[in-house]
């Protein structure tokens, strides 16, 4: 199963060149940095309160990306809110991609290819190998949103993060974002707890989308 950071990334590939979207300016980092916290409550290795996160377990995941972050939050001194590790992590946002699109490359879901414009400056490109997991992550969103299906935990998070960061524009048409504006902001405020996930999750959740959505 991919991680909340991996689907991003894939939303915010063009499948044509192979290139990242634009987005207003540090929106991808957000993204990447409220999808890591939400994917480390998810694994349960952090939990929250009204006022600070805290950690649950320092075990590793095993995962590149989200282990770093994960050392970070175990060696704080003083507990910190949700904002203070987005913030945080958002300023590494480089690193986060870099580290996320490795990754999908090791998965074979992604390809990097180094291309060179009138053969002096560098660009850089990562077009699809396999694209049956991002297809399976649009399908879900798509499914959710215009065929009105009841989202599972994580398509609630995927959709709300999304939307918090304009990614949905890769999705849907600006037509069709318009069209299914009700139905993403009922999406992006369902309960958590009431699809059957603990109230530490949830609360991450809503930490996190306060923070990011105030940050973009």
């Amino acid at each position: 199963m991919l991680t909340f950071p991996e689907e991003i990334v894939l939303l915010s590939l063009d499948d044509k060149s192979g290139k990242f979207v634009d987005l207003p300016p540090l929106a991808m980092d957000q993204a990447l940095a409220g999808a890591a916290l939400l994917e480390l409550a998810f694994q349960n290795r952090i939990d929250t309160d009204l006022t600070h996160l805290s950690l649950v377990s320092a075990k590793p995941t095993g995962e590149a990306m989200l282990d770093p972050l994960l050392e970070k939050i175990v060696e704080a001194k003083d507990k910190k809110d949700a904002k203070h590790w987005v913030g945080v992590f958002s300023a590494e946002g480089d690193r986060l991609r870099e580290k996320t699109l490795d990754r999908l490359v090791q998965r074979g879901i992604i390809k990097r290819e180094e291309k060179r414009f009138l053969w002096v400056i560098p660009g850089r490109r990562y077009p699809m190998v396999n694209d049956q997991e991002e297809q399976e992550v649009r399908k879900r969103i798509q499914s959710v949103i215009a065929e009105g299906e009841v989202p599972g935990p994580r398509d609630v998070v995927l959709i709300s993060l999304s939307s918090a960061c304009q990614l949905l524009r890769s999705v849907f048409s600006d037509a069709d974002l318009l069209k299914y504006s009700a139905r993403i902001a009922e999406v992006s405020k369902m309960d958590l707890i009431g699809r059957a996930v603990s109230k530490s999750v949830a609360e991450v959740q809503e930490a996190v989308m306060r923070a990011v959505l105030y940050s973009v």
